[in-house]
Formats: C-alpha cells, structure tokens, sequence
C-alpha cells in the first residue's frame, strides 16, 4: 500500500503493494491519499491498492487528463479492475473521455467539494453559495503552496482583491474534527478577508464510491 509522505504537496507515484487477481487500482489526486487510505485501512479494503498523482496539478487541470491516462496506460494489465479517483475538477469533460477510452469509471460530481458535501447537496445548495471559496483539509494544509503563493500573494499583496474580491465566505469542508486544522482555516479566511464557515462534511461521496469499487 502506497504510505502517505509527511509532506502533502510531494505526493506522487510511489510503488504499490503486491498485485494479484481480483485487485484493484485506485488512480487518484494526491490531495485524497490521506483520505483513501484512512478509508481502506478502516474498512479492511486490503485488495486496494492507491498511487497518486501530484495534487499540484490542480493549478494546471488542463494537464490531468494527460497525467491520469499515463498512469492507465502503466498499469492497465497489471489490475483486474482500475478506478479513477478524480471528479471533472476543471478538466472540461476531458478526464470523462480519457476514462471512457479506457473503460474505467471516475467518481462522479464536479470537484472534490462537490463529493465531499455529496454531490446532490452540493448542486442543491450551489445557487446559494456562488461567493463561496472552498476549503478541504488538504487545502488547509497546503494553502501556501497551492492557493497563496502561487497567485503570487506573497509577493503582490495587493492581488487579493482581483482574485476574492467577489467572494464573501470561506467555507472549510472539514474531512476530520481537528481544532489545529479549524484554527488554520479560520486564519486562512481572516488573511483573505472573508467570512469563515466551517461545515463537517466527513469523507461524502467517497467512501460509498470506494465501497462500490471495494465490492
């Protein structure tokens, strides 16, 4: 099983577990390794096995399709059965078409935010919630490295206002009931000037999608 490096953002494909008949590849963001394996380990999915793309691909989606078809190509015959842990997450419907090429599936929704809240309560109330700006405890953790220093607000401060200033709430999607995570969250709103949420959502849609796989 892939372990999980102390560092999330060096997340990448790192060697897996023994294959065999009848186990399954899970092919996702780095940003849900924490996430998944939390999930195998307590459910005993030990027919799974999980390498992971690096998350920072998120600021290019336009390069996941590329990336997820890679890993399948790598692996395709060394697995009974290959799932795509990615929703669309910007890619346009590419990633779709990448998946269904290969037949494999994906988990379904727009965005990890979506499948974290569950991707039917996420629709429902996004009308409500257009100048929300998410957070999960991946981008809690990493919100240097993936949302303040690459739109260079380190350097140029006083880019905050053309890139949040249409939105009003930040909304953390808490994965896990940590104070330190909630306190980083609520620092992450206060430093973009927006008002904080938090909103426990544990793991949505992913864990009944891992289950479907898991069978």
């Amino acid at each position: 099983m892939l372990q999980v490096p102390t560092d999330d953002a060096a997340l990448t494909d790192e060697g897996l577990a023994p294959r065999g008949v009848g186990r399954v590849l899970l092919i996702a963001c780095g940003a849900l390794a924490r996430e998944i394996l939390d999930l195998t380990r307590r459910n005993g999915w030990n027919h799974l096995d999980l390498t992971c793309l690096p998350a920072i691909l998120h600021n290019s989606p336009e390069k996941i399709p590329a990336a997820v078809e890679a890993a399948l190509i790598k692996h395709q015959n060394d697995y009974a059965k290959i799932f795509v842990v990615y929703a669309d997450c910007g890619t346009g419907g590419a990633l779709q078409a990448v998946c269904d090429a290969h037949d494999v599936e994906m988990i379904a929704g727009p965005h990890c935010y979506a499948f974290f809240e569950g991707v039917e309560a996420f629709t429902r109330n996004a009308e409500d919630e257009f100048t929300a700006f998410y957070l999960t405890d991946f981008l809690v953790r990493q919100f240097d490295a993936f949302v303040w220093k690459p739109l260079g607000l380190d350097r140029y401060p006083e880019l905050l206002s053309t890139y949040f200033g249409h939105y009003e709430t930040l909304v953390y999607q808490a994965q896990t009931d940590d104070p330190e995570l909630n306190a980083k969250a609520r620092d992450c709103a206060q430093r973009l000037g927006l008002t904080y949420q938090r909103r426990f959502t544990g793991y949505g849609d992913l864990e009944p999608a891992l289950a479907a796989q898991a069978g």
